[in-house]
């Protein structure tokens, strides 16, 4: 990007380089988000392929996401000293890896081999893919750019499974992780060859803005660790109220299908959301929208409790839009509170501090199920969103300068 008379001017390189950008990590996201949901769909073929507990089931299940969530910060150190295009080939390579494994696999043992193997190689994909659409698109695009980024999660969470069921349905499921897993194999291969190749001292902004944004983070240090702080609020809320939520239904006499309707309407909100509300915080900064999404969040919730079941479906979308739209504002406004250097390390920290958050609530948030009730909980966990609300006040001195 040249600078002339203080106006950014786009050369056509620098937006084929943006497109390469924006195709590898909305791509990367889409494969590594479908690998980590593809296991919950293996679950029950591997109870019965191996006679498993439901213990058995949920140490599976937590090895890969917590392989994935303890390596992201190791990954953004290492992609410092290696470059993205290697480190994010290689842990896709690994991904895809795991799953030829388990396709491979002859008994529970080298299944677990497996996973830990994938969950390593995911542990890549958050903070590099974040880091390099933050570096391709600059300033309120940076947010909109990491919006469509994070919308791509959810359509790899909607398709790799669902191509998975039904290659299920011609074939054994050791020959479909094998296949599934060496398409991660290609990936890795065109995610080598097309990543843009930035360099640590390489700035995207114009240099007296990056100047700026530098000086404003001697200025407020904070800004970043409020950022995390509120980012962990937010899954851990998002955890706590999708645990609850089939009871609360069923106590409105809502069905097993029913329920299964309900999650997919706030997973359909949720995806929309991702996308919708980086464009709203792109318009409006990113204070105004956390105060949109996280106290629609709090007052959908509450008014959820004593709705009949009938309008309580018809608001879960909505709730599905606050629930996850905020996620896209927070990973948007990274780039604003580091210096460009530092922005794959600091998006792991951040993954790492939400994902973790993810995986802690809903045993924090059923231990006060269990002592106050359902309704109880789920009052508090309305109640704890709020604290996001000051928090993002705490960003205004670090969220004065923009790209």
């Amino acid at each position: 990007m040249a600078v002339a008379g203080g106006e950014a001017i786009e050369r056509p390189e620098a937006r084929a380089e943006e497109r390469r950008a924006a195709g590898v990590a909305c791509g990367a996201h889409a494969l590594h988000d479908g690998y980590t949901d593809l296991i919950v769909l293996m679950l029950p073929i591997w109870q019965a392929e191996f006679g498993l507990g439901y213990g058995e089931l949920g140490l599976m299940r937590g090895l890969f996401a917590g392989t994935m969530a303890a390596f992201q910060i190791p990954a953004g150190l290492l992609a410092e000293r290696l470059g993205t295009p290697v480190v994010l080939a290689g842990g896709t390579a690994l991904a895809g890896l795991g799953y030829c494994l388990a396709g491979a696999s002859a008994g529970f043992a080298l299944l677990l081999v497996a996973l830990v193997i994938g969950g390593l190689g995911a542990s890549t994909q958050h903070p590099l893919a974040s880091a390099l659409m933050a570096r391709a698109f600059a300033g309120a695009r940076s947010m909109k750019a990491l919006g469509t980024y994070n919308f791509a999660g959810d359509i790899g969470k909607m398709t790799v499974p669902a191509v998975a069921s039904v290659m299920l349905v011609a074939m054994p499921w050791r020959p479909v992780l094998a296949l599934i897993g060496a398409c991660g194999l290609v990936a890795a291969a065109v995610i080598y060859l097309l990543t843009p190749g930035y360099s640590a001292e390489r700035k995207t902004a114009a240099p007296d803005v990056a100047a700026d944004v530098a000086r404003s983070a001697g200025r407020y240090r904070l800004g970043y660790p409020v950022l995390v702080s509120i980012g962990v609020l937010d899954s851990a809320t998002r955890m706590g109220f999708l645990l609850f939520l089939p009871f609360v239904l069923t106590d409105k006499g809502a069905s097993l299908p029913t329920i299964g309707l309900a999650l997919t309407l706030v997973f359909a909100g949720g995806a929309a959301g991702k996308l919708v509300c980086a464009f709203i915080g792109a318009r409006i900064g990113a204070i105004a929208t956390v105060w949109l999404t996280e106290g629609l969040t709090a007052a959908v919730i509450v008014a959820l409790l004593p709705l009949p079941l009938e309008a309580a479906l018809v608001l879960l979308p909505v709730i599905g839009v606050a629930l996850n739209g905020t996620s896209s504002v927070l990973y948007g406004s990274v780039p604003d509170l580091v210096t460009p250097e530092r922005r794959a390390r600091a998006f792991s920290i951040f993954y790492t501090g939400t994902i973790g958050a993810g995986a802690i609530a809903p045993a924090l948030y059923g231990i006060v199920g269990d002592h106050l009730g359902v309704p109880a909980a789920l009052l508090v966990v309305a109640g704890v969103v709020t604290l996001t609300l000051p928090l993002s006040l705490a960003l205004r001195p670090a969220l004065v300068v923009r790209f």
